[in-house]
């Protein structure tokens, strides 16, 4: 969520979405490999518990079953669903416990086969109202989730959204969150009235909290972001490197004015730590200052990727010069020294641009993306892209549509997709579950959860 996404759901409109086929180039002179394949569309958002608007999807896969996990706001609250055959079906979708009214979903497997899902929610009102992520676990394969763990802060009234989850080799469970002292006024943010919202103010932090007894107790909030308790900070995935150092990439603003946090633009910075979170490095920018985020842009920016030889890779969007154009950029270094900026979307226009990173094998990326640039007659549509990425390389394969059918710009999609590593693969042969969201058919027509295996790739 970037600010009000709750009432999001209930405010987008349904239009009809024409299905004209578009080709999308990508950069003069890439490689093109043969034999890349996007599977069939699943419904993932079925079942009687998930009527309504579906939307923003997170996933996750167990590398020992294969069973991939999908997690999403809808159902009443966070939608949940499974599949055990690869991304062909999924079981009907669930409400999980203690996420009604629930947003921002993230998932994760952790190292005995245990699902972590985590979401936010609001729980009191007026001065006794909390803001604070939500973890439910499952030990049976996402079949029942019986823990459920609230990382409640102490403090009454705070502001509180977007949370990431990671899971370390030894158990340890890792949350990063947006957290403020003092909840956000409606002066605080604007709102897209096809999208989600965005920040103009606040006291904004990208904040960790660890727990290493299952969830039964988190350690305190512990701030990533310099500048506590007004850093301009949001948005900070995390991920852990074998040998337990903790990486994160966060969305860092400008703050303008001190007394009243009012933000300017923002960019993307990495830093790391080497004593479980207790201390961070100093924040690396990714890019030049030139290329920023504006306080418009509503879907959730920036992701981090590691491949199984530990390079790391970071993707974003930037709006500068009113274009909006999806980056990459990577490190073999674990993050010391990044490389220069790789363009991802060919398009200039701006359009949103939902840009995430999956690492693959040795120096191979994949990179997912969703947007609305997309021209279905006279009116924007949304389609669900993908391509592989080589360090050594370059751009590998095409540029892959995901999606079969298009989406409505008018209808909220949710502000992430879903990128997983299919276990099985061999160098050449390797295949990616993605899935995104998406309104289909008429004006009343509801935004969905949508899945595909895309195959072939290096």
């Amino acid at each position: 969520m970037r600010g009000l996404k709750l009432t999001r759901q209930t405010k987008v409109i349904s239009v009809l979405a024409a299905g004209v086929m578009v080709a999308v180039a990508g950069p003069a002179g890439a490689a093109v490999r043969p034999g890349v394949v996007a599977g069939p569309v699943a419904q993932v958002s079925h079942g009687s518990a998930c009527t309504g608007q579906n939307a923003e999807v997170e996933t996750a896969i167990d590398p020992a079953t294969g069973n991939l996990y999908e997690e999403w706001i809808g159902c009443g609250g966070i939608g949940f669903a499974r599949s055990t055959d690869g991304g062909k079906t999924f079981s009907a979708g669930i409400e999980l416990p203690g996420s009604g009214f629930g947003w921002d979903p993230a998932v994760v497997v952790g190292p005995a086969g245990q699902v972590y899902a985590a979401f936010m929610v609001s729980r009191g009102s007026g001065k006794n109202q909390r803001s604070y992520p939500v973890v439910d676990i499952s030990a049976d394969n996402g079949q029942t989730f019986p823990t459920v763990s609230a990382l409640v802060p102490p403090r009454k009234n705070n502001w509180g959204d977007r949370d990431f989850i990671a899971v370390g080799a030894d158990g340890t469970i890792y949350v990063t969150w947006d957290y403020g002292p003092h909840n956000l006024t409606a002066a605080d943010f604007v709102c897209s009235p096809t999208g989600s919202c965005s920040f103009v103010a606040g006291d904004l932090n990208a904040v960790l909290q660890r727990s290493t007894d299952g969830g039964r107790t988190w350690s305190k909030i512990i701030p990533i972001s310099p500048g506590f308790p007004g850093s301009g900070a949001d948005s900070a995935p995390i991920l852990i490197e074998p040998g337990g150092r903790l990486d994160v990439l966060y969305q860092g603003y400008h703050v303008l004015n001190r007394r009243t946090l009012k933000l300017g633009v923002a960019h993307s910075y990495f830093t790391t730590s080497t004593d479980d979170g207790r201390r961070w490095s100093r924040p690396m920018r990714l890019g030049p200052a030139r290329l920023a985020m504006n306080t418009s842009e509503w879907w959730i920016d920036g992701s981090l990727g590691i491949d199984s030889a530990g390079n790391l890779y970071a993707t974003w969007d930037t709006q500068s010069g009113g274009h909006d154009i999806g980056w990459l950029a990577f490190s073999t270094t674990h993050g010391r020294v990044w490389s220069r900026l790789v363009r991802v979307t060919p398009d200039n226009d701006n359009a949103a641009h939902i840009v995430q990173v999956l690492g693959g094998g040795p120096r191979i990326a994949y990179i997912g993306w969703l947007t609305d640039s997309v021209r279905c007659g006279k009116v924007a549509c949304y389609a669900q892209y993908l391509r592989a990425y080589s360090i050594d390389h370059g751009w590998v394969t095409r540029t892959v549509r995901v999606s079969s059918n298009y989406g409505n710009w008018r209808v909220w999609p949710g502000d992430t997709i879903g990128l997983s590593l299919v276990p099985g693969g061999t160098p050449g042969s390797q295949s990616v579950a993605v899935s995104w969201g998406s309104a289909l058919g008429g004006r009343r027509a509801n935004s969905e959860i949508w899945a595909s295996v895309v195959s072939g790739l290096p």
